[in-house]
């Protein structure tokens, strides 16, 4: 699931991994794997039975959500004993995990941001677990500020945000430790570098506003009762926090008492400090937006948008005028503007229109930076504050380009470029001249002209086009050979825009074909494709995924045997979806820390606020019926020959429970019929991704890309 955040802007430069040197496979048709039998764990059965409209559903393992208990303690150790006894055997997996981290140790610099009198930036030297926080000012050298790295020895606690006041003197940052959305936060000097008080706990899915330098807002639930893993946290809190007072004093803002349960809530402070803005959401879909003058006592909190029917955003300010992004009345998205005196839609006026291609922004400089999304690409166009177009900029080629963020005083901001076979690569942009100069390119030793990026439209079940994006080296023999991993999400408004992604240039490297398909359910195509992969039309998002992978197979880049299905989160539900709906279609399954019990998904953390995207079981009768369908933990059918799955998850993932995934391998273990294995890798101290230490990293894909080579006939790689 998407986290709510605010902290885009000064976010970790999250690690990638990178790829190298040139290798082609050897593809023989057998492989000796299939002739391997595996002794699975046994896996208790449960009496459980729950019942939904007059439908009894057994649940048997239903004891697997206690994630306190030594009984799945056990049974964890015993999976991965299972799995990594497997893995071992596998005798190129060695040789990928020193490619890969050979290919990683390279220079990584992420976009610069200013504060106070320091241009800050994010850097890993090649194999660093976590990147590290530099500062520089003007014709100095640059200075270590924070490193994530001496957190722990093992590299698992992560920098997860950090947030400056207006005049950079002070910063707060949060940390993650093992993965967990749990966070802790820090406020620091940031001149001395020094701890300036007692850190805060148990902060989640928050972001750091800071009202001058007093204060700032923060978001959290209150500690649940039991698993802090999974336990249920709907009830989310806006903060105010004053420097020098214990958090037990922190003045509870917005939450808690009203009758609506707000599952998602933040504050973001107006560049003046005039203005507190609150923003409340039910579901990850739709919000509420509030307002609340800051230089006047006991004001009362205003209502922007007083219901949650749409998604709208604040994003500056100028006088009275606050400047918000929104899909209302406009599911493309829309820049308005209106006086803080009258703020309601009515008022609204029209600084840039919706248009045909979705749109998303960013600001610096004095100016607004918008970033439309054409056909799964963007587009960036400046405009000033009037909604005057100022200049296209135009980009290097054909992908996806983020940034051109920044304070109003700036002349210059960043923005990184990149497709999925091109390396990242920096650009500084003057907001006057709108000159672009290079900044940072990566030094990934990766030749991207060797390889090809072709954008299709297939056609799924019911007739609509999807855009697909194909990757592979120059001169593919479209013969059916091809190894080839097809990535997808489908869901929660998300875009999948290309970008460059070591992992995915290793896959490249190694001689295979990476498609990734943009579903119904995503935001390419603003609230209407969004809409069109929700609740009772969710199967729409599996009929695309399938139709995609027929295409592959059809146009010859791939066949079944070759194929292998990939997706993370809300895409592990669509890879388990797709595998117990059509498990012939391919020949491994990667469903990645997925949402695979349909049922009761909404019963542990925040999972209720995914409701919009689901549905519940409770809802209706039809809705049950509807999710009962394709929940992947209750369609696995006994006698099937399912693909080679290697489900993964983290054992400290606190916003898709392991539940899931533990869940699903137990039912495929029981139930599936044929030579080919169903494991599990449940991986220590890691959460739902955000933070994963390069070591870690390294090891994860090198088991992937492993285990899917393996079970394709790959006998040894060149």
């Amino acid at each position: 699931m998407k986290e709510i955040t605010k902290l885009a802007a000064t976010a970790v430069v999250a690690s990638s991994l990178v790829a190298g040197c040139a290798s082609e496979l050897t593809m023989p048709f057998g492989s000796d794997s299939s002739t391997n039998q595996i002794e699975y764990p046994n896996t208790r059965k449960g009496d459980v039975v729950d019942e939904y409209f007059g439908t009894k559903v057994a649940d048997p393992y239903r004891w697997l959500e206690d994630d306190m208990s030594d009984e799945t303690a056990q049974w964890v150790k015993a999976q991965n004993k299972t799995t990594y006894g497997y893995l071992e055997q596998i005798p190129y997996r060695e040789e990928i995990k020193t490619r890969l981290a050979t290919l990683m140790d390279y220079e990584r610099v992420g976009m610069p941001f200013v504060e106070g009198d320091y241009t800050y930036f994010y850097k890993n030297d090649g194999l660093q677990n976590q990147s590290v926080l530099y500062r520089q000012k003007e014709d100095a050298e640059p200075e270590v500020f924070l490193d994530p790295n001496t957190f722990s020895e093992d590299g698992t606690v992560s920098l997860a945000g950090i947030s400056f006041t207006e005049d950079g003197s002070k910063a707060v940052y949060m940390i993650s430790e093992g993965g967990s959305d749990w966070r802790k936060a820090r406020v620091i000097d940031t001149e001395s570098k020094q701890i300036l008080e007692t850190e805060l706990v148990d902060l989640k899915f928050s972001g750091l506003s800071w009202q001058g330098n007093e204060g700032f807002y923060y978001s959290s639930y209150d500690k649940p009762e039991g698993s802090e893993l999974s336990a249920k946290t709907d009830q989310h809190k806006l903060y105010y926090h004053k420097l020098g007072t214990a958090q037990k004093d922190d003045k509870l803002v917005f939450g808690g008492t009203d009758a609506e349960k707000h599952r998602y809530v933040w504050g973001t402070v107006t560049d003046d400090n005039k203005y507190l803005i609150i923003s409340a959401s039910v579901s990850t879909s739709g919000n509420k937006l509030f307002i609340k003058a800051l230089n006047k006592k006991n004001a009362p909190l205003v209502a922007i948008v007083d219901n949650t029917d749409s998604d709208t955003n604040y994003i500056g300010s100028k006088g009275d005028d606050i400047f918000l992004l929104t899909n209302l009345d406009a599911p493309n998205k829309r820049v308005v503007k209106v006086n803080v005196k009258s703020p309601t839609p009515a008022n609204w006026l029209d600084v840039i229109a919706e248009t045909e291609n979705v749109l998303n922004i960013s600001t610096g400089g004095q100016y607004i930076f918008a970033n439309y999304i054409k056909d799964a690409v963007s587009m960036i166009e400046q405009y000033d504050f009037d909604g005057n177009k100022v200049r296209d900029i135009q980009l290097p080629e054909v992908g996806s380009a983020s940034g051109f963020s920044g304070k109003k005083s700036q002349k210059q901001v960043y923005y990184s470029f990149s497709n999925y076979k091109t390396p990242n690569t920096i650009f500084s942009f003057n907001v006057d001249s709108g000159e672009s100069k290079e900044h940072a390119r990566s030094e990934v030793k990766f030749d991207s002209s060797q390889y090809e990026s072709t954008q299709v439209f297939y056609t799924s079940k019911d007739g609509t086009k999807v855009p697909m994006i194909i990757t592979h080296k120059k001169g593919l023999k479209l013969d059916g050979s091809n190894p080839t991993i097809l990535y997808g999400y489908g869901g929660f408004n998300v875009s999948l825009t290309p970008r460059f992604s070591s992992t995915r240039a290793a896959w490249l490297q190694l001689g295979g074909v990476y498609a990734v398909a943009n579903l119904r359910g995503g935001g390419e195509y603003g609230k209407k494709w969004h809409k069109a992969g929700t609740q009772m039309q969710k199967q729409n998002v599996f009929d695309d995924f399938i139709a995609a992978a027929e295409y592959l197979s059809d146009e010859g880049y791939t066949s079944a045997n070759k194929l292998a299905v990939m997706g993370g989160s809300n895409g592990g539900l669509l890879v388990g979806a797709v595998m117990t709906q059509r498990p012939e279609l391919m020949q491994v399954a990667l469903p990645a820390v997925g949402v695979l019990d349909m049922l009761r998904y909404h019963t542990f953390t925040a999972g209720a606020g995914w409701a919009y995207d689901y549905g519940t079981a409770e809802q209706s009768k039809d809705m049950f019926e509807y999710l009962l369908g394709y929940s992947p933990v209750h369609n696995v059918k006994s006698g099937l020959n399912y693909p080679a799955t290697l489900i993964t998850t983290g054992d400290h993932d606190d916003r898709v429970v392991p539940a899931h995934s533990f869940k699903f391998a137990a039912e495929l273990q029981d139930k599936h019929t044929g030579s080919n294995p169903t494991l599990i890798r449940i991986e220590t101290d890691a959460g739902h991704g955000a933070g994963t230490p390069i070591s870690k990293t390294i090891e994860q894909y090198a088991d992937i890309f492993g285990f899917t080579l393996y079970n394709m006939g790959v006998k040894e790689l060149d």
